[in-house]
């Protein structure tokens, strides 16, 4: 994936971590492209777990009449 400055949906992020890792397990890559690559990779991961946090939290559910945050827990 080209590195432009739109910004990826999650969906996008996760095919750009999975194509990464990919090219990483090939072995094709020189170990230094390879590091590179595996740090990109862990970048976008954290963006990922961050937007993963923020959607966990934004869900609510109606229980009992009222709204109510999902935990965690209840996933």
């Amino acid at each position: 994936m080209s590195e432009t400055k739109k910004t990826l949906s999650f969906e996008e992020k996760l095919q750009e971590v999975q194509e990464l890792t990919a090219k990483i397990e090939s072995g094709a890559l020189p170990l230094e492209e390879s590091v590179k690559e595996y740090e990109r990779g862990m970048k976008i991961l954290g963006e990922l777990t961050a937007e993963l946090g923020g959607m966990s939290r934004r869900l609510t559910v109606l229980q009992d009449g009222k709204e109510t945050e999902v935990s965690d827990e209840n996933i």
